[in-house]
């Protein structure tokens, strides 16, 4: 039986005190080591963040650019040192540990943030969760995707006790990818969709200029690796529903809910081109799949108000959605395999920033008059979606996400489909 990631670290907690006490001379020794090493300056230089001021985890520079290789080579160096010295210790994860907090696992949690660079040994060991293991616990928490509040919960333990080991391998995998994407030339201008991450970055003379929170695609409804060009925006867009969705969604909704697709302004169009009555259609069976699912533009179209066209095989796009609430999401994959963009005026305005007659305000002015508008743009600009679950951009800072599609090839970094 296959054991998730979450469900195997929930019950990390009960089994950590047997297995830290058991081996507890041999795990002492191996973190003494780690901190000790006389080679751990040259770490402790680039990597290690100081008591009270860590290494800025946010960074102007693209993880799609060839420093990127670098930067992840060095931390490959490193975790392969911490690997071969031990690792770091598991936390127990069955306590709510944050400021202002004394308890005997504060111990334990500075002792991992101290072997992965995010507390500076300097700061000593002490039951106390004080404010430099606050700030440690932010940064360490920041580099994982993570809402940077100090405090351990779930989401925190289950990316804190995977061990240096997996990290490592994560890092080498996703090191051919970024070698692979960064091969040949990106454009001076560009966009990248990091998959795992949820992630956009518009790119600009090798400065990332905007960034964005994104929704990708479902575990069973995958968002793909691809490379195309922008060369469309469509303000307010009829919404055309692809087959998968009348199959998997509208269908059974149908069924539920006769008045469904009056009630979200979807029209049935037959395949002469005419307007069908949805009571003509036998919901109980694929007959709907022959008709086209036609949203109107407005504020419940599930693009709402812009689409963000590229060529590719996939059918897939970028755009708006009604469903600002999900872009708060922790686990931000409910798409059926496009990708929604939170604040996409902000990327839409710099796509279409040569483009005549088209800045911010005409588009404002454009979305106001709910009609459909298709607009080329004047210098398509690239775009890559791309599955990067582990990188390093610069000043000791490696980041890690979840392996949301499994293509890393371990299970413990895959999330759980059961929370």
């Amino acid at each position: 039986m296959k054991t998730s990631r979450r469900i195997f670290l929930a019950g990390a907690g009960a089994a950590a005190a047997a297995s830290t006490f058991a081996g507890a001379a041999r795990a002492q020794n191996l973190i003494d080591s780690i901190i000790n090493s006389s080679r751990r300056g040259a770490w402790g230089d680039q990597f290690d963040a100081q008591i009270s001021e860590a290494g800025e985890v946010s960074s102007t520079r693209p993880i799609l650019s060839p420093e990127t290789v670098r930067h992840v080579e060095s931390a490959i160096a490193e975790y392969s040192r911490i690997t071969a010295q031990g690792g770091w210790p598991v936390v127990p994860a069955n306590k709510k540990l944050q400021l202002g907090v004394i308890d005997p696992d504060v111990e334990l949690l500075r002792r991992r943030l101290m072997v992965s660079g995010d507390l500076s040994t300097q700061a000593g060991m002490s039951p106390a969760f004080d404010s430099y293991v606050d700030a440690a616990l932010k940064r360490f928490q920041a580099r994982h995707g993570l809402p940077a509040d100090g405090v351990t919960g779930h989401y925190t333990y289950s990316a804190m006790n995977v061990s240096a080991r997996i990290r490592l391998g994560q890092l080498e995998t996703n090191l051919g990818r970024v070698r692979e994407q960064t091969s040949g030339s990106l454009g001076n201008r560009f966009v990248m969709v990091n998959i795992p991450a949820a992630e956009i970055e518009a790119v600009e003379n090798g400065r990332v200029v905007l960034r964005h929170t994104a929704i990708v695609g479902k575990i069973d409804r995958q968002t793909p690796v691809l490379t195309s060009k922008i060369n469309e925006i469509i303000l307010n867009p009829y919404w055309n529903a692809p087959v998968s969705i009348v199959r998997k969604d509208i269908i059974p909704e149908m069924r539920r809910n006769p008045n469904y697709l009056a009630d979200n302004n979807i029209r049935l169009i037959a395949p002469d081109g005419t307007e069908a009555d949805p009571m003509a259609v036998n919901w109980s069976t694929d007959e709907a799949t022959k008709y086209r699912f036609r949203q109107d533009p407005g504020r419940i179209n599930a693009m709402a108000t812009v689409k963000i066209n590229f060529p590719n095989s996939h059918a897939v796009y970028m755009h708006d959605t009604p469903q600002k609430q999900l872009f708060t999401d922790q686990e931000r994959f409910h798409s059926s395999g496009c990708v929604r963009v939170q604040n996409v005026r902000d990327l839409v305005t710099w796509i279409l920033r040569d483009t005549p007659n088209w800045d911010r305000r005409t588009i404002e002015t454009t979305i106001q008059t709910e009609e459909d508008k298709r607009i080329s743009v004047a210098n398509p600009v690239p775009v890559y979606f791309t599955y990067i679950s582990a990188w390093s951009t610069g000043s000791g800072v490696v980041h890690f996400r979840d392996d949301i599609y499994g293509r890393d090839g371990v299970e413990e970094l895959q999330i759980s489909t059961a929370l």
